[in-house]
């Protein structure tokens, strides 16, 4: 194999000649930014910069965007300098090995502007003006003509965009570039760039691609980031430099009638004849003149008619789904012409009805109210704030049955889990995970289905694939839940083409889509959506926390309950669950965090309402104290010493942090109730005195006292060790306080429900005592 076909041959050191040195902390900060949060292959491609003099071919790999990501690219980096060869990637993921076209690309989650000529700070200083600051700032090795560094300016994405959101984001990077002076090629989603931390190397020029500024918290909502983007001003002299070769486009009506041919072998592009008409029908349904099917129907016609080869239907919707998003950004909401809705039976009651009908209410598919028949839920969260796992675990105990947390089910459920984040692989891993009973999993088994990650819209076809689904799941009885997680993943907002942050689109999405959906296969099963929420504060969200939800507000006039699921402290790991209800009184608001593997409720009433910050330090401060006296009063013991109570008070006083000896004393007194320290009255088999005290000499589980003692059999001759065990003869009474003498000195007792008492820091393992287990 050749060295083009193998980069696994390079040294294993950095790269290090000619004075230019690899950067692999930059590789692996860019590939957090850029792959952080996306599933799939990244496409890395190997170029021969200009000016070298070599005559080599590129050559490409693709690497997994997981948590090797980073050796991989620093391997491949590092043989790719010994060759010369310069290293890009695509910024966005890839399903397949050799896929590398605009079309191939399912994922991004950075957008990216390419400063490469003209003033390059007055840029910059105009995108941070109208954008903010990027999360990322690479120079990328060129200086332009000036001797300014060409800089790459990269946001990153609170999750990353697919379908439709992925057309409007590269649609983005081009209009960016319009408004500053970028690099338009970065409209196509295939555009390659420079990895930083590898070597730029053209015409005879060494540098390493260096990162200017990195701050990791910068995240940007893509819908914030649309409006920002539409808001920025041209850079002064940018619009006219942009607006000046207009004059020379053909007319429209050539461009509707004239065909076109790739490799740009005409007087126009593919891709330029294929947006001015695009643009032309968009504004035509925009105004009302046609209908959103008209239009799609007339964007296919010229596709078929006028482009040599064809576009591919996918990325003719995507380039469609793009302007059309810029178009309405632009000039505000569309007039849309629907069609007369055909007359449909509405049923009505009268007052004396309603009162008269006494029937039992119909059970709750997840009760209090939570789902009830022919409801909706909708669950709110963060990404990585644990939302899907929860969610998993709510499925997983209604197909049993079982209560889960407040939640019980009357019965086993059949519920299908439609989900498109989680890949099979990781999907069975996480269920693997999970701390469940037994019989809870027994019993749900069969009545829990669940699918990979699915890429795919609920459109027309989707809804018909989905309930096809459905129907071989639970082929003898209808299902009972139908799950979606997440919206955004599959979301089809019409012919029009809007996305989730548009209501007419939100409602067409819930009415026509998803519960179309559930009445094609059961009219009364309960429905699941999982959702994204916004950006806001801690406060905004205690306030209304149902604010948060991500995308058109007409969602929440819709469900029927919804769950918002969020942590109030990023520093700690409990999560609040606020529950909405339309159909029953509110509940309260519910402390959840996963303990053990399992979701359990945390009592409120042990939470602190005021000067948490400093409560939480002190509470530090105490399990310090705690296992420094045990550490040293085991040290102390090895080395041959004991100490009564007040001794070892005075004697450690102010040392360690320990404190006065009344402080020291109080502590002690604490860990005699709790258990963790015992006493000993008798000391003389460690040439110590009898104690006369009220307690005696402290003894803690597992002390042993100064080095081992060697013995010799008479008869073999052989050498034995043996510890010299320090076992307690009295103990503390958690009860009265007074001493009690030991019954077994064996067996190391803790007092009854003081265990259940203690912190899981206290319960766990430290650097001087065993581990703690509950009986």
């Amino acid at each position: 194999m050749s060295a083009w076909n193998d980069f696994n041959d390079a040294a294993s050191l950095p790269w290090d000649e000619a004075g230019a040195t690899l950067n692999h902390g930059a590789m692996a900060i860019f590939l957090e930014v850029v792959f952080g949060y996306c599933d799939g292959l990244i496409p890395v491609r190997g170029f021969v910069d200009q000016g070298q003099g070599l005559d080599t071919k590129p050559h490409n790999i693709w690497i997994p965007a997981d948590r090797h990501a980073a050796e991989s690219l620093a391997a491949y980096a590092t043989w790719a300098a010994r060759e010369g060869s310069a290293v890009y990637v695509i910024p966005g993921t890839v399903a397949e090995h050799g896929q590398a076209r605009a079309e191939h690309v399912q994922q991004m989650q950075t957008l990216v502007v390419d400063l490469d000529a003209g003033d390059i700070e007055a840029k910059l200083a105009h995108l941070v003006q109208h954008l903010g600051a990027p999360t990322l700032l690479v120079e990328s090795g060129g200086r332009t003509a000036e001797g300014a560094a060409k800089l790459h300016v990269w946001w990153r994405l609170t999750e990353p965009a697919e379908g439709t959101e992925l057309a409007r984001l590269c649609a983005l990077r081009g209009e960016i570039a319009d408004k500053v002076g970028g690099d338009t090629h970065f409209r196509s989603a295939h555009q390659p760039i420079r990895v930083p931390g590898t070597v730029y190397r053209k015409h005879g020029v060494e540098r390493i691609v260096s990162i200017r500024s990195h701050d990791p918290r910068r995240e940007l909502d893509l819908a914030e980031f649309t409006e920002a983007v539409a808001g920025m001003p041209f850079l002064p002299g940018q619009e006219r430099s942009q607006a000046a070769p207009q004059g020379d486009r053909p007319g429209l009506d050539a461009i509707l009638t004239t065909p076109v041919r790739e490799g740009a072998q005409d007087a126009w592009t593919r891709f330029q004849g294929a947006s001015a008409a695009i643009g032309h029908f968009i504004r035509m349904v925009h105004e009302g003149r046609i209908t959103g099917d008209e239009g799609w129907e007339a964007i296919c016609q010229y596709n078929a008619a006028c482009l040599r080869p064809t576009w591919p239907l996918e990325r003719l919707k995507a380039e469609a789904d793009a302007l059309w998003a810029l178009h309405v950004g632009r000039n505000g909401p569309a007039l849309l012409r629907a069609s007369d809705a055909p007359p449909a039976a509405v049923p009505a009651h009268t007052l004396g009805d309603l009162l008269d009908d006494t029937s039992p209410m119909p059970d709750d598919l997840i009760g209090p109210r939570l789902l009830t028949p022919g409801g909706m839920l909708v669950l709110g969260g963060a990404p990585k704030v644990g939302k899907s796992d929860f969610l998993i675990s709510l499925l997983v105990h209604a197909a049993a049955g079982a209560p889960f947390l407040r939640f019980k089910a009357p019965r086993p459920l059949r519920v299908f889990y439609l989900q498109a984040e989680i890949q099979y692989h990781y999907l069975r891993e996480r269920l693997q995970q999970l701390s469940l009973d037994p019989g809870v999993v027994a019993r749900a088994r069969d009545t829990l289905v669940v699918t990979p990650k699915l890429r795919m819209l609920l459109d027309d076809q989707g809804v018909s694939l989905v309930a096809a689904a459905i129907r071989a799941a639970f082929p003898d009885a209808l299902p009972d839940i139908i799950c979606i997680d997440p919206i955004r993943n599959l979301f089809d907002g019409g012919p029009a083409g809007e996305g989730e942050n548009d209501n007419g689109a939100m409602m067409f999405f819930l009415q026509s889509r998803v519960e179309a959906l559930r009445d094609l296969v059961a009219p009364e099963a309960g429905i699941i959506l999982a959702h994204h929420t916004k950006k806001l504060s801690k406060l905004q969200v205690k306030d209304d926390p149902f604010l948060a939800l991500s995308g058109a507000s007409a969602l929440r006039s819709f469900y029927t309950s919804g769950m918002i699921l969020f942590r109030p402290d990023e520093e700690q790991t409990q999560r609040e669950l606020h529950v909405e209800l339309r159909n029953g009184p509110g509940l309260e608001p519910m402390l959840v965090d996963k303990r053990g593997g399992a979701w359990v409720e945390l009592d409120r009433q042990g939470e602190r309402l005021v000067r948490k910050d400093i409560g939480r330090k002190l509470d530090a401060e105490r399990l310090r104290k705690h296992d420094v006296i045990l550490g040293i009063l085991l040290d102390e013991a090895a080395a041959g010493r004991l100490y009564a109570l007040m001794l070892f008070a005075e004697t450690f006083e102010n040392k360690v942090g320990l404190g006065s000896k009344h402080t020291i004393r109080e502590r002690l007194s604490v860990l005699a109730t709790k258990g963790f320290v015992k006493f000993r009255r008798d000391g003389t088999e460690f040439g110590h005195e009898v104690v006369r005290s009220r307690f005696g000499y402290l003894c803690v589980e597992g002390m042993t006292f100064g080095p081992d003692v060697e013995t010799v059999d008479p008869d073999t001759g052989e050498v034995t060790t043996r510890v010299r065990r320090v076992l307690p003869s009295h103990f503390k009474c958690p009860l009265s306080g007074t001493c009690m003498e030991v019954e077994n000195p064996e067996v190391w007792v803790y007092p009854d429900g003081v265990l259940e008492g203690l912190t899981p820091e206290e319960l766990g393992l430290t650097p001087h005592s065993s581990r703690k287990t509950k009986s």
